[in-house]
């Protein structure tokens, strides 16, 4: 692992510089220049047509919905939308390029001169100015095979997919963005955080990072203080969750600064980012524009973007992210730090979802903010990523609430959910975790319980009523949690002969 200074030194001595390319696919029903079906998960090689994989005398073809959806992010990155624009060829050989180029745009993209306010932990703003956003199509998956990392290195073979390939893709290219300082790795989370809301709630993209539907590159680079010229940047491609890309640019800052800090000089150079170590290694050298041999696309017409068409657009755009969290915080009713916490966790969605789905907004934010969150953390994931649906939580709180299971159950219920087990109702009677209600059963226990603890018996008689709970206690480990604690205390005190 290369070495690195401490984030605190290295910030002491170097002032960084970031910038980010947020690759985001677009949901469309179709590819960006072919008829072939968009679609996640499906068996590999099965989305594919002879204008993917460049097949002699085919001929793509714009998807105009791909295009709408391309405006609608500028529109709602406040960017200029190109009243004429033209698709490139970016020439390279790599396997999961079956064309050896993809299409994309290049010194004429569809929208440019951007922002996106965006706003850190503690409530402060920070604006990022958007250099351009253009259309592109996305590449086909290489998987490696053998090996200890699952890359490309030390692997025995790889295998393609090319589902994937020619996936309709928005770039969004940020200016160089200085005077994050010592916020720099929050900064970089806190933006692509705000783009994946921005294009989620378009509607335009499933925004699943999980999936790939959102990646983040992170250019870093480091200069002295007082420095003008930027230092030279390194690129960590294909960061695919919040909590990555800002692992991935600390630890980019501590490496630059190591380096430097020793005499040595950065390699302008793509960078791989390893979740388990929360590293990087050197990938390839990082190509300049030149490198690509961009020249215009001769098969594809210009796209001219009318005043009218642009303007209809920007009538369809959806109330603005940053009026949404103060309608949901209202709707909710959360107090400031609440909410701020459900925004810094990234489960906004999630529990707006399970609100609509039936739960009670309080509900939601247990369970997502308490439960999920703890075990995504275990799990090293971001919650929305662990595989619970607002679903799963709407029915554990209607188990619970229906007296079937307990807040204690219903922990043992999740796992059988994470498990694979079925549906929370499903593994209360495969696991059979359901809440004893049996007077009988309960008064058994019960008896059990007062026969361990006759002391405490005889202080419950005396009118030390809070002591019950001893006993309580003792019934819920012998029927393994799963008694109805309210009843469980009500038999007690008939039992014992005292009022409540």
């Amino acid at each position: 692992m290369d070495a690195t200074l401490s984030f605190d030194e290295a910030i002491e001595k170097f002032d960084p510089v970031l910038g980010f390319e947020v690759h985001v696919e677009l949901n469309t029903a179709t590819k960006m220049f072919s008829s072939a079906p968009n679609v996640f998960g499906d068996e590999p090689n099965t989305n594919v047509n002879e204008v993917d994989l460049g097949l002699p005398g085919v001929l793509p073809v714009v998807n105009k919905a791909a295009v709408e959806s391309s405006i609608l992010i500028g529109l709602a990155l406040n960017c200029t939308i190109a009243e004429y624009c033209r698709f490139a060829r970016k020439n390279y050989f790599y396997p999961d390029t079956p064309k050896n180029f993809q299409t994309s745009q290049y010194d004429e993209p569809i929208a440019h001169d951007g922002y996106l306010d965006v706003e850190l932990e503690d409530g402060t703003v920070f604006r990022v100015e958007i250099e351009r956003a253009h259309m592109e199509e996305d590449a086909g998956k290489l998987t490696h095979m053998g090996g200890a990392t699952g890359r490309i290195q030390g692997a025995d073979f790889s295998l393609v997919d090319y589902n994937r390939a020619g996936v309709p893709l928005v770039e969004i290219v940020t200016k160089p963005i200085e005077g994050a300082g010592a916020r720099a790795p929050e900064l970089a989370k806190a933006y692509v955080a705000a783009v994946r809301e921005v294009v989620k709630n378009l509607g335009v993209s499933d925004a699943k990072m999980e999936r790939g539907n959102v990646r983040c590159d992170a250019n870093v680079s480091l200069r002295p203080y007082g420095r003008e010229k930027f230092g030279t940047r390194s690129e960590t491609k294909n960061v695919n969750s919040l909590r990555a890309v800002e692992h991935a640019v600390r630890h980019e800052i501590q490496r630059h600064a190591a380096v430097l800090d020793g005499g040595g000089t950065i390699v302008q150079e793509t960078r791989h980012w390893h979740e388990d170590t929360k590293s990087t290694t050197s990938g390839r050298p990082k190509s300049d524009a030149d490198d690509y041999r961009y020249f215009p696309e001769p098969d594809l017409v210009p796209i001219t973007a009318s005043y009218e068409w642009v303007e209809s657009l920007r009538a369809r755009l959806p109330e603005p992210p940053a009026e949404r969290r103060k309608r949901l915080k209202e709707a909710w009713g959360y107090s400031d730090l609440e909410f701020r916490d459900v925004v810094n966790a990234g489960l906004m969605d999630e529990i707006e979802e399970t609100v609509a789905a039936g739960a009670s907004a309080s509900v939601a934010r247990k369970w997502w903010m308490g439960e999920i969150a703890r075990r995504a953390k275990l799990a090293d994931v971001d919650p929305a990523a662990l595989g619970v649906t607002p679903a799963v939580v709407v029915e554990l709180d209607s188990l619970i609430r229906e007296g079937k299971i307990n807040d204690k159950l219903a922990r043992e219920v999740l796992d059988g959910v994470l498990a694979g087990e079925g549906t929370p109702t499903e593994v209360v009677d495969k696991r059979g975790l359901a809440v004893v209600s049996d007077d009988g059963a309960l008064q058994a226990a019960i008896d059990q319980a007062l026969a361990a603890q006759p002391d405490v018996a005889d202080k419950i008689r005396g009118g030390k009523v809070q002591a019950v709970g001893a006993i309580v206690g003792g019934v819920m480990k012998v029927t393994k949690g799963q008694a109805d604690a309210g009843r469980v205390r009500e038999l007690i005190l008939q039992t014992l002969g005292v009022s409540a």
